[in-house]
């Protein structure tokens, strides 16, 4: 009961989300991430649920990015999409030799691993026809991204819903922005999700800045519930006219 209400509740948002910003139309060729953890194995079966009942045809191919870190299993990654019958793709590449090589002592493997996976991900999805890529971003993730841009960069920017990737080609997808990682967490589980861990030396810690702002969100939604939806809905609701940025003024 407990798994088919989040269910409801999951596809409804991803459903909505589509609806809000375009973001499948007939036609399309998606290339899902998919990199054994549990947002993205939410987004790819939430995904192919809906496609099997669409008014518009679409395409699915999961795509796996191995960088290489010693012990990762994509073989379990492989196993869970081959049984679920997924078109997939299994990417072995070099990026943890290239991150070895190139990563300055003391910075995170995680800017420059995400940069490498990234551009992977845009080569493949063109080299399989895929005109759009679906990441497995949630709400937390759009507000989280808001306020580090905020505190720690001084800018006023989240994520997009839909964008034209750096390559003039791929189009970005976040399908899962309405839904709360609350909510993906017992779903995952209680669909038995074979989470795999990418086995990079920083898996499993938490980015410390990243980590500061969970806590900060956590502390506000103890006095104020709906915290998270009215700060997603503020990224809808942009009154240029307050904000100090000249360009916008000149506009």
């Amino acid at each position: 009961m407990l798994e088919e209400k989040l269910y409801m509740k999951i596809k409804n948002g991803v459903g909505r989300a589509i609806a809000d910003f375009d973001l499948i139309e007939e036609g399309d060729r998606i290339a899902v991430a998919v990199s054994g953890g549990k947002d993205s194995y939410a987004l790819l079966h939430i995904l192919e649920s809906l496609r099997k009942r669409a008014p518009i045809r679409y395409e699915l191919l999961a795509i796996n990015i191995d960088s290489g870190y010693p012990g990762y299993r994509a073989d379990i990654i492989e196993e869970h999409l081959a049984r679920h019958g997924f078109a997939y793709h299994m990417e072995k590449t070099e990026h943890y030799q290239i991150i070895q090589e190139k990563r300055r002592p003391g910075s995170s493997y995680c800017s420059i691993c995400a940069r490498l996976k990234r551009g992977a991900l845009y080569v493949l999805a063109k080299q399989f026809k895929c005109n759009k890529l679906a990441l497995g971003h949630h709400m937390d993730d759009f507000i989280e991204t808001l306020l580090l841009n905020q505190f720690f960069v001084g800018s006023l920017k989240a994520m997009a819903a839909k964008m034209l990737a750096d390559n003039g080609e791929t189009t970005v997808i976040r399908p899962l922005v309405y839904v709360p990682e609350k909510d993906i967490i017992p779903f995952a589980k209680g669909n038995g999700y074979p989470v795999v861990c990418c086995k990079c030396p920083a898996c499993g810690v938490a980015d410390l800045q990243r980590k500061k702002m969970k806590e900060l969100l956590s502390s506000l939604e103890k006095d104020n519930p709906h915290v998270k939806r009215s700060m997603l809905r503020a990224l809808s609701n942009v009154q240029p006219r307050y904000l100090l940025d000249p360009n916008l003024r000149r506009n």
